[in-house]
Formats: C-alpha cells, sequence, structure tokens
C-alpha cells in the first residue's frame, strides 16, 4: 500500500479556501492567532490540511 503524503497548502491557497484579505490572514500569523505552519528550508511557509481543518473546527466550537 502507497504512504499517503498530507496535502500541504500555501498561504495563498489557504487565503482563497476561508476568504480573507491577505492582511488579515498575515495579522492573524503575527497574533499566533491563525493555524499553525511549517517554514520549510527554503523559506516557503506551508500549512498542513489537518492543521487549517483543526483549526476551522476549534473556530466552530468557540462561536
Amino acid at each position: 500500500m502507497a504512504k499517503s503524503r498530507e496535502e500541504m497548502l500555501t498561504i495563498p491557497q489557504v487565503i482563497e479556501e476561508i476568504g480573507v484579505p491577505r492582511a488579515t490572514f498575515y495579522r492573524w500569523r503575527q497574533l499566533r492567532k491563525g493555524p499553525k505552519a511549517i517554514k520549510l528550508p527554503n523559506g516557503s511557509v506551508r500549512i498542513k490540511r489537518s492543521e487549517l481543518e483543526r483549526w476551522m473546527r476549534a473556530l466552530e466550537e468557540a462561536a
């Protein structure tokens, strides 16, 4: 059985998916209120699909 790799999203993909302005998303990151991100060795930032979904569920529960 092939090992499945989790989808890693770019910040523009996350912004498009959740529908917030870029500045809002970066403010959340600065305030540590956004989904946890991973900084790759080349400097790119990625967010795991599972982390984005976990973060969204936590927001639903808090609403």
